[in-house]
């Protein structure tokens, strides 16, 4: 059990410092390169990071006593989550509507390619390896977060989308689709985070 406890604890770790280095290189690319669905990608994993601080409480809670409903730190983590996430997508679809009155296009859109399919590996990763711990630890809380790292999983094949077609057809209107895919799915996971941190329960509210 407590081998067990360990290792969703270092998934939990994992993810957290997974989502800080992407969303610096994300961030860093999107800027430089002038992609707007990767600068937002790149901030939704700054976002991720409070989700991950949440979880990572719940399981070093899992290693004191048996974790029934979350703890007032962990729905602050997810109103915290929720609000940003709300505060991202309004940036993502003001800055795409910027982009279509003036007509921007990235100078390149190779860094998401690259950074989307690495983060396609490790979410599927993530995805397998939290749920197949939660199962073996009959844990309904891991195996929500598991769950929920689907919505991760799928702004990943968003950004390459975009990415790979804008690279393929220099049209600018596909950067500006990916980066409201990334509006779209951010205010989601806001929805998602901000219902959970009304309840006690445990249960993920995804929807996929």
């Amino acid at each position: 059990m407590n081998k067990l406890i360990n290792k969703a604890q270092m998934l939990a770790i994992f993810t957290i410092s997974y989502n800080i280095i992407e969303g610096i290189v994300s961030v860093f690319f999107g800027a430089e390169e002038e992609t707007l669905a990767l600068f937002g990608f790149g901030l939704d994993s700054f976002v991720e990071v409070f989700s991950g601080v949440g979880i990572l409480h719940m399981v070093l809670r899992m290693q004191k006593s048996e974790v029934n409903q979350r703890d007032n730190f962990e729905r602050t983590a997810l109103k915290i989550t929720g609000n940003s996430f709300y505060v991202l997508s309004a940036g993502l679809i003001v800055g795409s509507i910027l982009n279509i009155i003036y007509q921007h296009k990235p100078e390149t859109t190779i860094a998401g390619i690259i950074i989307s399919v690495v983060s396609i590996f490790t979410m599927y990763f993530l995805m397998t390896a939290k749920l197949k711990v939660g199962k073996e630890l009959n844990s309904d809380a891991i195996i929500a977060d598991a769950n929920c790292t689907k919505t991760c999983f799928y702004l990943s094949f968003v950004l390459l989308f975009s990415s790979t077609f804008y690279e393929i057809f220099q049209i600018g209107y596909l950067d500006v689709l990916g980066s409201l895919g990334i509006a779209y799915f951010s205010f989601k996971e806001g929805k998602e985070a901000i219902e959970k941190s009304k309840s006690e329960k445990l249960a993920c509210s995804c929807h996929n």
